[in-house]
C-alpha cells in the first residue's frame, strides 16, 4: 500500500510511479533526439505530441488522486511540454520550438484527464490488487 497521500492506494505504487517517470523520460528523449534518429510513423508531428501527452495524462489519472494532486500533476505535465519546447530551441540544432506542439501537448493532457470522471479511472487499482 502506498504511503503517499497524493497517490491512489496501490499495492505497488512505487513500481507504477517509477514506470510513469520512465515514460516521461522516454517522451523527453524522443522530443530532443534528432528526428532522423527516430522511426518514421505515418502521423503528423502534432498528433505524436498529443498522443504522447495523452498517454502520460491517462497514466497520471491511474496513479494520482482526483482533485488537487491530479491538478498539480496536470500542470506539471503542461510545464514539461513547455520546457521541452524551450529545450528544443536552446539545446538542439535539429528541432524547433513550436507553439503548435505546446497546444497539442495541452490537448493531449486535457483529453487524458477526462478519464478521471469515468469508471476507467481505477483500472490500475483493479490490476494492482490481482
Amino acid at each position: 500500500m502506498s504511503r503517499r497521500p497524493w497517490l491512489k492506494p496501490l499495492r505497488r505504487g512505487h513500481l507504477w510511479f517509477g514506470l510513469w517517470l520512465g515514460a516521461i523520460a522516454v517522451v523527453v528523449v524522443a522530443c530532443l533526439l534528432p528526428g532522423t534518429e527516430l522511426p518514421k510513423v505515418p502521423v503528423n508531428d502534432k498528433v505524436e505530441h498529443a498522443l504522447a501527452f495523452f498517454a502520460l495524462s491517462v497514466a497520471a489519472v491511474q496513479l494520482f488522486l482526483r482533485g488537487k494532486p491530479l491538478a498539480i500533476v496536470a500542470l506539471g505535465l503542461l510545464a514539461l511540454g513547455g520546457a521541452i519546447e524551450l529545450a528544443q530551441a536552446l539545446l538542439t540544432t535539429s528541432r524547433e520550438m513550436e507553439a503548435a506542439d505546446f497546444i497539442a501537448d495541452a490537448i493531449g493532457i486535457g483529453a487524458g484527464l477526462l478519464l478521471a470522471w469515468t469508471p476507467l479511472r481505477d483500472v490500475l487499482l483493479h490490476i494492482d490488487h490481482l
